[in-house]
């Protein structure tokens, strides 16, 4: 029974071969995905659903201010982006949350009770399984999440049972040095894949379903990286245009706390990965867990933020892949409606929100509203789940017949069939 199995497993763990997808497409095209993951939890109340109306203990510091789509205020700390909105949608009404401190429902849209054996694969990771490499010297799937303190929210997104194939290559960490010969030349690499093809014959001759085949990808992956400079010139931001680099800005790169740092470089590299051939690229910015001093910090985070955002959504507008690369910002919930005696707001899973640009997505919008105080979803509730499908939607893949096997064989829709992508962004 176990020699049974074992095709099986390494089939599920291959990736190349697990995917179930009926929906005829001609070719790969080159989408792509930024998910922009604010660690801690953001402040829906004082960032794009202020309450003026409420109670001041509820409302807090921030006013609002109008933005260049009529009817729709924001917070004052994001002038840029409300002199772009018609470039945006609002998200007022996240539901779904479980309140795990962590990137798992932003990466994955799931929540992370009851996996399938093998863990549940995010959002990069069924991507690179899907779609493939655009290119064999550069990732499918690049995460630039630093380590932190809480390790959750570095999470740059897990493979889940599509194995290690498909796992986010992550610059700050291991992969790092995985980039550098360490004095091995060229002719000597192509000595030692040449002998690890040789190791492998005997197995591949023994082996009819290409499982093989699939097995290879991550060697077949960490030796297009290393003799080609592709995916190295997209992480040196230093090649950019001077004038670019400037409206990105220079971010501060000591990690808050037990968060991240707040690195503006991080959202121009994204932009260049994805320019490079890179499907999906995960980042996350400072730490947004404010039980105290919310407004101070507040006042920190947001311009920083809204130079950020702004000037990759701009960048990728002048660039004309305003069309092909969507971007979302979120995090894992919101924060509660009552300011708290230390000046901040604690948790609050009810409703959160989220940001869309790009992607040849409907803009200049909001989607969804809460309550008086915030505290709940009143009309358009949006899961997590929604969001993820309309993220696939838009890179041409169906949501709804596109499916995975997990370690046993099981198919997985990539998400849960009573979620659809939103027929106001589509």
């Amino acid at each position: 029974m176990g020699g049974l199995s074992l095709p099986q497993i390494l089939q599920a763990e291959a990736g190349a071969e697990n995917r179930i997808d009926p929906t005829p497409r001609s070719g790969r095209s080159h989408k792509a995905i930024i998910m922009i993951f604010l660690p801690g939890g953001p402040p829906h109340q004082d960032m794009f659903d202020l309450k003026m109306d409420a109670p001041s203990e509820i409302r807090g510091e921030f006013k609002p201010i109008p933005t260049n789509v009529p009817g729709i205020e924001i917070c004052e700390l994001f002038p840029r982006l409300a002199g772009m909105m018609d470039k945006f949608t609002i998200i007022r009404s996240i539901v779904g949350a479980t309140g795990g401190h962590d990137s798992f429902q932003c990466m994955v849209g799931r929540n992370n009770k009851n996996q399938p054996q093998g863990g549940w694969p995010c959002i990069g990771s069924n991507l690179s399984s899907i779609e493939g490499p655009v290119d064999p010297s550069m990732p499918p799937f690049v995460g630039l999440a630093p380590p932190m303190g809480h390790k959750q929210w570095a999470d740059a997104g897990q493979s889940g049972y599509l194995g290690i194939a498909h796992s986010p290559f992550k610059p700050s960490g291991p992969g790092k040095a995985d980039m550098v010969l360490d004095g091995v030349t060229l002719e000597r690499l192509s000595d030692r894949k040449g002998l690890l093809a040789s190791f492998d014959r005997f197995r591949r001759s023994a082996d009819s379903s290409g499982v093989m085949d699939g097995m290879d990808a991550f060697s077949r992956q960490a030796f297009g990286i290393l003799t080609s400079s592709k995916l190295a010139k997209a992480l040196d931001i230093q090649q950019e245009n001077p004038r670019v680099r400037e409206r990105y800005g220079k971010g501060i790169p000591g990690n808050v706390a037990d968060g991240g740092p707040r690195l503006m470089e991080q959202f121009l590299m994204a932009r260049r990965l994805v320019e490079a051939g890179a499907r999906c690229v995960t980042l996350a910015f400072s730490r947004w867990d404010w039980h105290g001093g919310n407004f101070k910090r507040g006042r920190q985070d947001m311009p920083m933020l809204d130079q950020g955002v702004t000037a990759l959504v701009e960048d990728l507008h002048q660039r004309g892949l305003d069309k092909d690369v969507s971007v979302v910002v979120w995090g894992e919930f919101g924060r509660t409606p009552k300011i708290n005696k230390d000046a901040g707001r604690d948790h609050w899973p009810r409703v959160s929100c989220a940001l869309l640009a790009c992607g040849g997505m409907r803009t200049g919008q909001v989607i969804g509203s809460t309550t008086r105080l915030g505290e709940d979803a009143k009309d358009r509730p949006v899961h997590f789940q929604d969001v993820h499908a309309t993220l696939y939607h838009q890179m041409g893949i169906n949501p709804a017949t596109t499916a995975t096997r997990d370690l046993t064989g099981r198919p997985h829709y990539l998400v849960d069939r009573q979620y659809e992508p939103m027929k106001e962004v589509i």
